[in-house]
């Protein structure tokens, strides 16, 4: 906190001038005391889910990654509040013309929270680390396939041939990253959790640990569920998994600005109303994911209520495995019949939007001109007639027992959904299951016909979105169209970004015109924070950073 400074003219008597100084003491005293404040606090903050495990390398979730983003940090970040890239570890970096070579250029004098130092070797050591994973540890780190490709060696028929060529540290303070091609991926996905640094000499530690069980049921090594060593401003205390808390303190250490507070502590209450009632008890000090309904009551009664800018696609998901939905006539009934106004309107929080393709508005890729589907129930009847499709049955899907960014309350959208396919004539077969696992294997597996999903984006890349969702045939959606498949290969492999940018606007009119699934909507979900507590910045990746965090009062 900047303190206030006394202007006074030069020409003052000596008495004026004492007296000026007097009052500047007090003022700064004024300012240390407000600091005060937070220096000794702890800020319990209600989320929605626990971790599955301490190592972000090994998980994909946001609720994971809520922690390291407070103690770990990558080479490259995230400005507080939005998408935009700034320096972290690295203080700048560059690529080659080809898009091959990384180059960073590396704080110093930075330490990991075991006092070792953190260097161009650690960055190194990290980076090969994930490349030599090995067998179950292939099977979980997800962002590491996605990005970089396969491992040093396979242990699986479909993984892909590694991207990675390798990491050297020229000096102690630059690391230089060699692939085999240029990826659109990067540079955005340098910010993942996932790509954290941690402390070589902690990792070693755990070496000899290994990944039990079966790939249906992991047992983690000890690293990933007791420690987590790194250069960030909290370090970890401990996680009490039987009670959902995890814990953190100040690291005095840091080589930024230190945390306000003394302690952060994140309480896993997956109910959203138990939430806003424990924060209203002062039980808890924020939480995260506000039900729609709760925001404008939270503003009335004086709470901080900072909305994220929408970053998040909901979708409904349509199984091509059916033949009847296999047919592009039945999938554009379907986007006929949905009434995505009334659900923004009465189902998502102020400021949400209808999607009109599998992007939002503020991703670099967005088309103004794909094909639109405003409702039309009379244009939806007609297509399933035209297909011989009237009265088709349809199993859908939706989740219990979740709160997402996107999707703040299943049921209700479910009903919204199955209300405006159903007066389209279709014959709709709820099917609700629990969100992890159940849910989520059913929809890998490709059981539903129709389901709900969506995404929050990690970076500002169109691959970030139209990537994830179809750079690949996936199971769940059923379909294989080599055009839409190939114009992502493509794209992925242009090293200029101005032209991928070109690339993914025609994809966006390509897919929307194939319409795989109905985009519904983009939300921007509300975090909720005491009377009191100011300081952080509601980020559109959920990439919100406590150690700005303080207390007035």
């Amino acid at each position: 906190m900047q303190r206030s400074r006394l202007r006074t003219a030069i020409a003052l008597t000596a008495i004026a001038a004492l007296a000026v100084g007097a009052a500047g003491c007090a003022e700064s005293k004024r300012e240390e005391s407000k600091g005060d404040k937070s220096k000794d606090k702890t800020l319990i903050f209600g989320t929605a889910g626990e971790p599955k495990v301490l190592d972000p390398s090994l998980a994909t979730d946001g609720e994971t990654y809520r922690v390291p983003r407070q103690v770990l940090e990558t080479l490259i970040g995230n400005e507080l509040g939005s998408a935009k890239l700034v320096p972290r570890l690295a203080e700048k970096w560059s690529v080659n013309a080809e898009g091959t070579v990384w180059t960073f250029n590396l704080r110093e004098k930075v330490k990991f929270h075991d006092d070792t130092d953190f260097n161009a070797e650690a960055v190194c050591a990290n980076f090969d680390r994930w490349h030599n994973y090995s067998g179950l540890f292939q099977n979980v780190a997800e962002y590491w396939l996605d990005t970089f490709g396969g491992f040093a060696k396979n242990e699986s028929a479909t993984a892909p041939a590694s991207n990675y060529k390798g990491c050297k540290a020229t000096d102690a303070k630059t690391a230089v990253l060699t692939l085999n091609k240029s990826t659109s991926r990067l540079p955005g996905a340098f910010t993942l959790p996932a790509f954290s640094i941690q402390s070589p000499k902690a990792i070693a530690a755990y070496a000899s640990d290994k990944m039990e069980g079966t790939a249906a049921n992991l047992t983690y090594p000890k690293y990933a569920l007791e420690k987590m060593v790194g250069t960030g401003p909290f370090k970890l205390d401990g996680w009490d998994r039987a009670n959902k808390r995890v814990t953190m303190s100040r690291y005095d250490g840091y080589w930024g600005d230190k945390a306000k507070i003394a302690k952060l502590v994140f309480r896993a209450i997956p109910d959203e109303n138990a939430r806003r009632q424990a924060l209203e008890a002062n039980e808890i000090q924020g939480y995260d994911l506000v039900a729609p309904a709760d925001v404008p009551k939270l503003k009335e009664a004086k709470f901080n209520v900072p909305a994220r800018d929408p970053f998040n696609v909901l979708y409904l998901g349509i199984g091509q495995d059916n033949p009847k939905l296999a047919d592009v006539r039945v999938r554009q009934a379907i986007a006929y019949a949905v009434d995505r106004e009334a659900l923004v309107k009465s189902k998502l929080p102020a400021g949400a939007k209808v999607a009109d393709q599998f992007m939002p508005d503020s991703v670099e890729g967005y088309s103004p001109d794909v094909k639109k589907y405003p409702r039309d129930v009379n244009k939806a009847k007609s297509l399933l007639a035209e297909a011989g499709a009237t009265g088709l049955e349809v199993k859908f899907y939706y989740p219990t027992e979740v709160t997402r960014p996107y999707m703040p309350s299943p049921k209700d959208i479910f009903e919204i959904v199955k209300g405006g396919l159903e007066e389209a004539g279709f014959k709709v077969t709820p099917v609700p299951e629990k969100w992890s696992p159940t849910y989520l294997d059913d929809v890998r597996a490709g059981k539903p016909d129709l389901w709900l999903l969506g995404w929050t984006g990690d970076y500002n890349e169109g691959y970030n979105f139209a990537g994830t969702f179809f750079g690949r045939p996936k199971a769940e959606w059923g379909f294989n169209n080599a055009e839409i498949f190939g114009a992502l290969a493509k794209v992925d492999a242009e090293p200029d970004r101005d032209k991928r940018i070109a690339q993914y606007k025609e994809i966006n009119k390509q897919l929307m015109e194939f319409l795989p699934g109905l985009p519904l909507s983009s939300s921007p979900p509300s975090l909720a924070f005491a009377k009191n507590v100011t300081g952080v910045k509601a980020s559109p990746l959920t990439d919100e950073k406590f150690f700005t965090a303080e207390f007035t009062s």
